[in-house]
């Protein structure tokens, strides 16, 4: 049994319902991984007509999102840290994503039109967005007795086989160890 292994050991009687026990890892297939960050701050907390559209914006596409699996989004997390409010999202392709972003049909190009017409020029918002197209085989997720998060709730996940590890950790020069003793 590895060091890991016997850390984990007890993990399956432990763990609470829904958490998946021991070591996991996404299952990312041999593709590649889209993600999405996006968000906004609020530069002046007095200015709610400003701020509060956008705010309640991101709700509205999230929940069109999640009725229509088909227009790609594939797991979605949102954050609040101080003025920045963030998601995390994963999808299944970066034409997916620009698709949904410039369809008028759909909830985000008006808001973005809106927000265009109404609040840039104030300065009272800002918004932001990053998206990362990474190589399936640049993607290294390790999961300790944690339920689907991150890209397993967007992919699957699946028990770490024993001694099995992503080699994406060599490539990326990490010095970290395998195990640290306690």
């Amino acid at each position: 049994m590895s060091k890991i292994a016997w850390a984990y050991r007890e993990a399956p009687e432990n763990v609470p319902a829904g958490v998946l026990p021991g070591h996991s890892v996404a299952d990312v297939g041999s593709d590649e991984v889209v993600v999405f960050l996006i968000g906004m701050r609020i530069n002046r907390w007095r200015k709610v007509r400003s701020w509060f559209p956008v705010f309640t914006a991101m709700p509205r596409m999230l929940a069109e999102l999640a009725k229509n699996p088909d227009l790609g989004l594939l797991s979605v997390r949102s954050y609040w840290s101080g003025r920045v409010l963030m998601t995390v999202q994963y999808w299944r392709s970066v034409e997916e994503l620009g698709r949904f972003a410039k369809d008028p049909t759909l909830t985000h190009a008006p808001a973005w039109s809106a927000f265009n017409r109404r609040a840039a020029s104030t300065g009272d918002i800002g918004i932001w967005h990053e998206t990362y197209r990474v190589p399936a085989d640049q993607v290294e997720t390790l999961y300790g007795n944690m339920p689907a998060f991150g890209l397993a709730a967007a992919l699957g996940a699946t028990e770490r086989a024993a001694g099995r590890r992503n080699t994406t950790h060599e490539r990326l020069h990490s010095t970290r160890p395998e195990y640290v003793e306690r």
